[in-house]
């Protein structure tokens, strides 16, 4: 069972289904990313397949090894999802790729800037990245394991804030102004 087999399973096995709706998402270069589009309820989760394809690779290595690195995959969830077409499976797949494209090691806090709305109409153009409640996918050593990690959609004001602040000064913020950070349609936090 390769990589992908092994995270897939874990991924189906997490929320209790036997499979998901998939799209792909291809960059000239690279292999192509799934993203795993699994309802539960009035929430949508959206999983990337393929990040964890390959460690990660600080920028800073001489050598990129292929065996031994992190390795991840990312998790948004949404209150009943966004529509097809919306531009959100191009947003999550570039979000996967950037280990890839740009050398950038995915880890909890850590914030990623698209420039762009994540979706077709969204006022998201960044994403928070956490730690996700998916277990890890155990690995043949001397691989690590693949792990999940949260993304959760921000604003502008709110990525300047982490950047000034911090990732726990705006989770801090939304706690207190009670703000469902999974809810497609939410405002800022006050900041």
């Amino acid at each position: 069972m390769d990589v992908l087999d092994k995270v897939r399973a874990g991924v189906l096995g997490h929320f209790g289904v036997n499979s998901a709706d998939v799209a792909s998402v291809t960059f000239l270069g690279l292999e192509p990313i799934d993203i795993l589009r699994i309802p539960d309820g009035e929430l949508v989760h959206y999983v990337t397949l393929g990040g964890s394809r390959h460690p990660m690779t600080d920028p800073a290595a001489a050598l990129a090894d292929p065996v031994r690195g992190p390795r991840a995959e990312l998790v948004l969830t949404l209150l009943g999802g966004v529509g097809a077409g919306s531009g959100l499976t191009r947003a999550l797949g570039v979000l996967a790729a950037a280990p890839a494209v740009e050398g950038v090691v995915l880890q909890p806090d850590g914030l990623l800037d698209l420039g762009e709305p994540l979706w077709s109409g969204a006022s998201f153009t960044a994403v928070l990245l956490g730690a996700a409640d998916i277990p890890e996918v155990e690995l043949p050593e001397p691989a690590e394991p693949v792990r999940f990690l949260t993304v959760t959609p921000i604003t502008a004001t709110e990525a300047a804030w982490v950047r000034v602040r911090g990732a726990s000064a705006l989770r801090e913020a939304w706690r207190e102004a009670d703000i469902d950070i999974c809810d497609p349609a939410r405002g800022a936090a006050s900041l």
